[in-house]
């Protein structure tokens, strides 16, 4: 038997039956909505500073080569 019990401003509601199922649907719902948005935010953070890596990396590599050549020692 599915039951919540919520206390507000010293009154006591007891949710059961199908709202009380209707609601753990809603709040997993709600759950799995923010976790996703957590995980994307995260995979795509990771995916941007991945490529950063991979296009800078390079670039400071040759940057570092085209000085040495250039350098007047």
């Amino acid at each position: 038997m599915q039951r919540y019990v919520i206390t507000r401003n010293g009154k006591t509601t007891v949710i059961t039956g199908w709202r009380a199922w209707f609601l753990s649907a809603v709040l997993l719902l709600g759950f799995w909505f923010l976790f996703a948005m957590v995980l994307f935010l995260f995979v795509g953070a990771t995916i941007t500073v991945g490529l950063l890596l991979l296009l800078l990396v390079p670039a400071l590599g040759i940057a570092a080569l085209f000085a040495r050549l250039v350098s007047d020692r």
